[in-house]
């Protein structure tokens, strides 16, 4: 099997890292953006705990603890689909709607209930923790209801020190929404 993205030869002037993924068929939902290297980093960290804990279900299984194993492997299997899901985390669209979703819950909208999408100053989380700095953030307002909780902003972990990905990320959202409505 040909890995070409990983041979020296690999044309590294048709793709940017940081456009949108390519989609031969529009109706599928995607990310208009990349996953931020922050995100990216602490998935791989909990995908390597998780190979642990299953090394470890595997080693407690063969020293004959059947029960100690299962509670380690499923815990693993958490792990594994906390990273996952951590990885899916964000704004996704499609010709239907917007689609926010979080680590735990999701929230979809069609785009006739939109009613804006913008770019706005104000404070942010810093990588999602309590501290807040000054930043930008993209801003959904509802027809009906209140705002979307902010969720795309330059200081978390898809846009922290990549300020022109989110500019690229909000104006594709835009553009996305003003087609769409």
């Amino acid at each position: 099997m040909p890995l070409t993205f990983l041979a020296a030869d690999h044309d590294s002037a048709t793709s940017v890292p940081d456009e949108p993924l390519p989609h031969a068929n529009r109706d599928y939902w995607r990310r208009p953006y990349r996953p931020g290297p922050w995100r990216v980093a602490v998935a791989a960290l909990t995908l390597l705990i998780a190979a642990y804990m299953l090394l470890c279900a595997m080693i407690i299984t063969m020293a004959g603890s059947p029960t100690g194993a299962t509670a380690t492997g499923l815990a693993a299997a958490l792990t594994i689909a906390f990273a996952l899901r951590l990885l899916r985390v964000g704004i996704w669209v499609s010709p239907r709607g917007l689609r926010r979703v979080g680590l735990l819950s999701t929230t979809t909208l069609r785009w006739r209930d939109i009613t804006r999408v913008s770019t706005v100053q104000q404070p942010v989380k810093w990588l999602g923790l309590p501290r807040g700095v000054q930043g930008q953030a993209l801003q959904i307002e509802r027809r009906r209801g209140e705002s979307l909780r902010t969720l795309l902003t330059d200081h978390n972990a898809d846009f922290l020190s990549r300020p022109e990905a989110f500019d690229r990320a909000a104006d594709v959202l835009e553009a996305w929404a003003a087609e769409n409505r």
